[in-house]
């Protein structure tokens, strides 16, 4: 049976992508594969990141991370989105490093029989994740019966290379470094850099990179960096979709719930078989699909399970043939720089918001 839409994911994409990473790195690669894996698909793209060269998994969840090491992952994985009463016994069992940003989650697992490996988290700047306050006082705590294997912490505006706070990050960071080490704690493994630094800031590197969105060949920020092409990545995933139905219309025929958009001339519309309940953005303008070698614009509101696009007067689509929602742009289809744009957002959301109702697709290439 086929399906009325699917996101195709390039494997071999993917291993160009973390050897082109780890070559700019020069220094272990994490591949950050959370929130199932940028909407890519945790276990295949884990496993994939694996053979692939990867040295190291990341996830934000501890969950992730027992799924990963169940399914067959043996290569390290950090998780660090856990927080006090999260099960520390389990990560301890299946050989799962998690990150520490609060003295009570330290207090929590010094009282554990088997401990899980740390990695100290540190606030230098961006104020969200990691010690801040509590810095003297995890100092000044017993830190003799843990396994603190690393410290870390986040760039907040590494897709601005210019921006002085990402050089008064890293100088906080190596503070923080020496103090951690002034009372005894040498972490063998030191990580701060995430795509965007990995990219275009070698000084940041340390022992690890932690790269996300640019393994999946985006970019980090199209405005600062560029594009994927300019950045030699490759966008791993293609989605595409079923026309549901094609249609010719009238000039002034007013299209999708509120009428917010009217043919202009007569036309053929066509109705793709995705909606905002399999991720397409509801609020998306200016973008579409590609099909024929040209681009068909979205005509009025995206539904929830399905959207109209205005193929044109001459169009020869027909009922049953598949467009591309977006790929990698190479054919002059939208990518999901232009969906994220037409949906004033970013490619994180586009790629991440692919529901469970389209399936992934593994294959060699996507084209």
């Amino acid at each position: 049976m086929e399906h009325r839409a699917e996101a195709r994911i390039d494997l071999l994409a993917l291993a160009s992508n973390i050897s082109f990473l780890k070559s700019k790195a020069e220094v272990n690669l994490l591949a950050v594969v959370k929130a199932d894996a940028y909407g890519h698909g945790l276990i295949e793209i884990g496993l994939a990141a694996q053979k692939s060269g990867a040295d190291w998994l990341g996830v934000a969840l501890l969950e992730e991370a027992i799924a990963l090491r169940t399914h067959g992952v043996r290569i390290p994985i950090l998780a660090w989105l856990v927080p006090p009463g999260s099960d520390f016994n389990s990560a301890a069992k299946h050989d799962i490093d998690v990150a520490v940003a609060s003295i009570a989650a330290l207090e929590e697992i010094s009282k554990l029989q088997v401990k899980p490996r740390i990695h100290i988290e540190v606030d230098t700047g961006m104020t969200r994740g990691g010690f801040l306050d509590e810095w003297q006082e995890l100092l000044n705590s017993d830190l003799s019966k843990l396994d603190i294997v690393g410290i870390f912490s986040h760039f907040a505006r590494a897709d601005e290379p210019a921006e002085q706070q990402n050089v008064e990050q890293l100088e906080c960071f190596k503070v923080r470094v020496k103090e951690l080490a002034d009372v005894g704690i040498n972490p063998p493994i030191k990580h701060l850099s995430n795509s965007a630094a990995t990219l275009v800031n070698h000084a940041a590197a340390f022992d690890m990179v932690r790269t996300g969105i640019a393994m999946y060949g985006l970019t980090p920020d199209l405005e600062n960096l560029g594009d994927s092409q300019k950045l030699s990545l490759k966008p791993v995933m293609q989605l595409r979709a079923k026309l549901h139905l094609v249609k010719k219309v009238q000039s002034g025929a007013p299209v999708g719930y509120g009428a917010t958009a009217k043919t202009t001339q007569d036309t053929t519309l066509g109705v793709v078989a995705m909606g905002y309940a399999d991720g397409i953005p509801r609020i998306a303008k200016d973008a579409g699909v590609f099909i024929d070698g040209k681009r068909a614009p979205i005509m009025g509101r995206v539904s929830m399970d399905q959207f109209v696009v205005d193929l044109g007067p001459n169009s020869t689509a027909k009922s049953g043939d598949w467009v591309v929602v977006f790929g990698d742009g190479s054919h002059g289809e939208y990518t999901a720089d232009d969906w994220g744009s037409a949906s004033l957002s970013i490619n994180y959301e586009i790629v991440t918001r692919i529901g469970p109702r389209v399936p992934r697709i593994y294959a060699p290439h996507v084209y």
